[in-house]
């Protein structure tokens, strides 16, 4: 298992779908940096020498931000939100979905499976 950017990539699988285990790499960038580096996007992880190894590293820290620093940031982000009182910062405070999506149904993700009341599961109609 080869490690890059602090991550261990599987390397039973392709090189282009092995990046994507990093965090900020998808689709794109790993055939982006499988290029710039003239690796085989079809090679296994497990059979890129040191060298490939030390260019596909190399190329990442120069053109993109991801792991530690991504997650960094995107947090920092959040945080700014909530402190300046921003609508989709309050969403973020309360646990529900911020670009939009439907909140009367199809939100379990964002507000969790929620404990139905008894009166709920006895099938009775609450009391008036």
């Amino acid at each position: 298992m080869p490690r890059l950017m602090g991550v261990d990539i599987p390397g039973k699988k392709h090189s282009r779908f092995a990046l994507r285990y990093i965090h900020g790499i998808g689709p794109k960038r790993a055939d982006e940096v499988l290029a710039a580096c003239k690796i085989e996007p079809s090679k296994k992880a497990d059979d890129l020498t040191q060298d490939e190894i030390h260019a596909i590293t190399t190329f990442i820290q120069d053109h993109y931000r991801v792991e530690g620093d991504l997650r960094r940031e995107v947090s920092q982000n959040i945080r700014r939100l909530i402190q300046i009182g921003s609508y989709r910062g309050l969403r973020h405070k309360k646990g529900l979905p911020v670009r939009g999506q439907r909140t009367k149904t199809n939100a379990k993700t964002r507000k969790g499976n929620r404990k139905a009341s008894s009166a709920a599961i006895r099938g009775a109609a609450p009391k008036k």
